[in-house]
Order: structure tokens, then sequence, then C-alpha cells
């Protein structure tokens, strides 16, 4: 349903008509004009405020989806809010309309700059009171802006990086360089406003450890390259990830450019030298120092605001290093790549060897030994192939022909369907999110089915609407707002690895699962059982 602006403060509603045109827009191309017009007719700090919230950079922490429950909860009928929430498929959408009218003439709408400092001043106690006295104010199309403000989960189609695509073109300056000034600045982003108005000067790296975007690999569709133009490389199953020491100070970057190295202080700890590595983040198979565990065991990592000594000690991190961006304060990225891999080489001498390694090159004469290689790897750690062009600089972004991944074939199993959940967004009136199954046993002996993992990709939008009609018909319980299903239905499951978990009760948790098919041709009986799985496990 789209919303008509309300007699509301005009920062707020400015953002909340961003948002509609950007939840009912599906062209990049119109998104990407809506918020760079936003940008130019909208003054600071508001406009600094919205680019925060469009990259997900806005963080109140008493302020969760948990905080609008609970008010809504003593407002509203329980039974009513739950069949609303169901059938919507938006807390703020659904809140927005619920939320009842205040008996007491209300103060006048807030300004976006009074929503900031009263969010940011909440606390674990007064978060519902301030949330509450802030919706008074406010007509239903204020509530949803306020709601989707303060929690962050805009759910609008707008990627962090399509955000920054706006930015640059807004005030007609490199992205790469927006994405090298943006880390280290905070909402409301006076600072990178104020740069950026000035001609977005190259940023300084004297002081302050940056982020430089990564260059990225093309999936390799056709073996037909000359081998003799790229080195191969094992492609490694951790994150990805950029050391930066500079002037003492040590950062480490993820993919995205989040700040990781409260998770992993070691490793902040170990780059003492003025350098900008890019490698595989992963932790030791063993605590003395064995080869790279798969990417459940450094999991066990990701997202910590802080590790304790123990957790280092049984799962220590080091980094598999495949490039060198700086050296010294050297620029190397303009550099070849067989350049920048001798300077690598020469730089490893000088690494802590319980904290560095060095990519390995892979040698192989022909594709069908290096097909041989690939497919023969079955290391935990190891995903596929890197195939990179020797001669290439290293450039942000995918660029064609310069860099390939090669992955190896995915591990499929067949796999019953047995609760299904609407999407969000987009697909919040279709049931998309599936949980499957494999049996324990002989189903016709007593075997069951045990939940091994959850998908919401892998299918055409034709494929989606079956499976929200089959959803909807073979429905036998509902547990708010997860429909069981009958288990009739059989998926053809592709994943890249499967490991130990002691959190499920199947006892396996699968890397990246995704329905490869529907197989309406197969009985659920046949599907696979629980010893398949576990049979692939490579840990």
């Amino acid at each position: 349903m789209e919303r008509l602006c309300g007699p509301w403060g005009a920062e707020l509603e400015r953002f909340a008509a961003l948002l509609d045109t950007l939840l009912l827009t599906r062209s990049r191309n119109a998104k990407l004009a809506a918020i760079v017009r936003h940008l130019r007719e909208v003054p600071d700090p508001d406009r600094g405020w919205a680019l925060a919230a469009l990259t997900g950079a806005v963080d109140f922490p008493a302020i969760k989806a948990g905080v609008v429950r609970t008010l809504m909860a003593q407002r509203v009928d329980p039974v009513l809010w739950t069949l609303s929430r169901d059938y919507v498929g938006d807390t703020a959408e659904t809140a927005s309309l619920l939320w009842p009218e205040p008996v007491d003439p209300a103060a006048p709408p807030p300004e976006l700059r009074e929503v900031v400092a009263q969010l940011t001043s909440a606390t674990r106690g007064t978060a519902g009171p301030i949330m509450a006295g802030l919706l008074d104010r406010l007509d239903s199309d204020g509530r949803y802006a306020l709601i989707k403000f303060a929690t962050g989960a805009l759910r609008i189609g707008v990627s962090a990086r399509l955000a920054k695509l706006a930015f640059a073109e807004c005030f007609g300056v490199s992205v790469d360089l927006v994405e090298e000034y943006w880390h280290g600045q905070a909402p409301p982003y006076a600072d990178l406003f104020a740069w950026a108005a000035d001609g977005g000067p190259a940023p300084s790296s004297e002081r302050v450890p940056l982020f430089r975007p990564f260059m990225l690999a093309h999936p390799l569709e056709v073996a037909s390259l000359d081998l003799a133009d790229y080195a191969a490389e094992w492609k490694w199953d951790g994150i990805r990830v950029q050391l930066v020491h500079v002037a003492g100070h040590t950062r480490i970057y993820s993919r995205g450019g989040d700040d990781i190295s409260a998770a992993f202080p070691e490793m902040a700890a170990a780059l003492t030298c003025p350098a900008v590595i890019d490698g595989e983040l992963l932790v030791r198979g063993d605590a003395q120092g064995g080869s790279a565990a798969s990417f459940n065991a450094l999991q066990q990592r990701l997202g910590r605001k802080a590790v304790s000594a123990r957790m280092m000690a049984q799962s220590p991190a080091f980094v598999r290093a495949y490039d060198l961006l700086f050296d010294d304060g050297e620029d190397l990225r303009p550099l070849p790549w067989h350049a920048r891999r001798a300077r690598l080489e020469a730089l490893m001498p000088r690494l802590d060897p319980a904290r560095f390694d060095l990519s390995e090159l892979i040698v192989a004469d022909s594709w069908g030994a290096l097909a041989q290689l690939r497919d023969g790897a079955r290391d935990a750690a190891i995903e596929g192939i890197m195939l990179k062009q020797r001669d290439a600089a290293y450039v942000a972004g995918r660029r064609a022909g310069l860099w390939y991944k090669w992955k190896r074939e995915a591990q499929r199993v067949d796999c019953v369907l047995m609760y299904a959940q609407r999407g969000s967004g987009k697909r919040w009136s279709f049931y998309s999110d599936f949980t499957f199954g494999c049996w324990t046993g002989d189903p016709d002996a007593g075997g069951e089915l045990v939940p091994v993992g959850k998908a919401y990709f892998g299918f055409t939008d034709d494929e989606l609407k079956m499976l929200d009609r089959h959803v909807r018909q073979h429905t036998v319980a509902k547990f708010g707002p997860v429909r069981e299903t009958d288990k009739s239905l059989v998926f053809e499951v592709a994943f890249d690895s499967v490991h130990t978990s002691n959190r499920h009760k199947s006892g396996v948790a699968m890397r990246f699962p995704r329905i490869a098919r529907i197989r309406t041709d197969k009985p659920a009986h046949e599907a696979d059982r629980i010893d398949t799985l576990k049979a692939m496990i490579v840990d």
C-alpha cells in the first residue's frame, strides 16, 4: 500500500517518502536516482542520517524490534497483533497501522534530529517510554518511518553499495575513493559530505588504517582460458579480509568493509610492519598449529565484540596471504600480479609464521590436470580454485578477464520439506523460507525426519508460486508464523560442505544450502538419510 505524506516533521516526511519510493521501485537505476535526489535536496544532518539508515550504519543499542513488539502487546489484542503481523509480513508496517491514536492531544511531530537525540539517549529501561512518546506524536506514515529508522530493518531492496554509488554520483566523485574514505566516519557523516563537496581528493592513509575495496573474481563458466596467462591458487573457505597497519595501528576489515579487529585481536597484534595484506582468515584445525579447519570452526568466532583467551587458544586464527596492496607506504595496486606476488613473498619472513602463511600456487599443465586437482581436493577448507591473470593490476570490484573462481561441484542430497515461513520485503506474501530434513533411518521401520537445513533461494518466481501454493494446501499445523507441512514434497538440496554441529538435533550443519531442484517425481520415503550427510563430512 502506498503511503501519502502526512503532517509531521519535514525531514521525517522526506525520509518516509524516500522509503516508499525505494520499496515500490524495482528498477535499480530508478532507486539510484531517488537516493541521489534525496542527498541533493535534503540538508545536513538529515541527509547524513538517511544515508546511514540506507547503509545499515544506524545503531541505537537500546531500540530493537522486541521493544516495538512489547509496546504493541500492551496496546493491542495479542491475537489481533499476531494474525496481522503474519498477514502483513512486516513489523513496522503492522505496528504503524495498529498503533492506537493517543487520547490526549500529543506534542507536535518530532524533527529527525530530535528523534536521533532521544533514541541515542535511550537505555534498556527507557527505550519503551521513549518510543511510545515518539509514536504518539506521529501518524501512521510517520510511525512506519520511525520504526524502520530506529530498528535499522529497512528491507527495501537497497544495498550499502548502491547507496555509496548514489553518494558518488551525487558529488561526481569516484566510488572507490568513497569506499576508502567511508571507514572511520560516523553518522551523520559531516566530514564525508565536506570531503565530497571539495571534489573528493584521495584520502590520506598516513595516520588512519583505511579500507581499500577488494578485487573480486567472476565465476568460471567454461574452461577455455590460456593457462599460461594465469596463476592458480586454492580458493579457501574462510572469510576474505584485509589487514591494514598504519602508524602503529592495525585494523582487520571484512569484504564488506566491516572492522572485525575485536573478534580477532591476535591477528591485529600480529601485523606490526606498515603494510596492507589481502588474504583469507582461517582458524587452525587444532591448537598445535594444524592445517585450516572448516568454516564451521571459524564461525564460532565471527560476530563477537570480544573473544576470550580460551577461545583464541582453542581456535587460533591465522591469515593465508593472497596479495600485498601496500608495502611500507608504497601503493602496489597498479603493479601486475606477478610483481605484487614477489613483494609478498619478500615480506613473509618478516611476519609471524604462527599467524601468517603464503597462499600456495598450483602447478598444472592442462585443464584436465587442473580439474582433477580441483575435484580431488576434499580438504574441509577448500572451495575450489582461483585463477589470476599474471599481468593484472589490483582493481576494485569484478573486472572481466582478470580473476576467476572455479568452485568444485556442489554436494547434493534429497531432503523433505518440513516447515515454511513467509519471507520479508517483496516476498512477504509468499511462503519462501523452507526448512527441510532427512530421515534418521528407514522410514518404513520407524525412521524419523529431522531438520538438516534451511534455504530461501534457488528457485524461480514461478516455482515460488508453486511452493507457496503447496504449503497452503498441505499445512498440518501452525506455530505462529511457521507452517508445518505433511512431509510429501522432496527438494534436491545443493550445498558447499557439511559439518558436525552440536547445535542441531540432526548433528550436522550445511554450508550455503540452496534448493537445486523440486523433486515432485520422488516419493518422500526415498529421500536421503542422515548417514548419507554424515558420510560427506570432512572436518
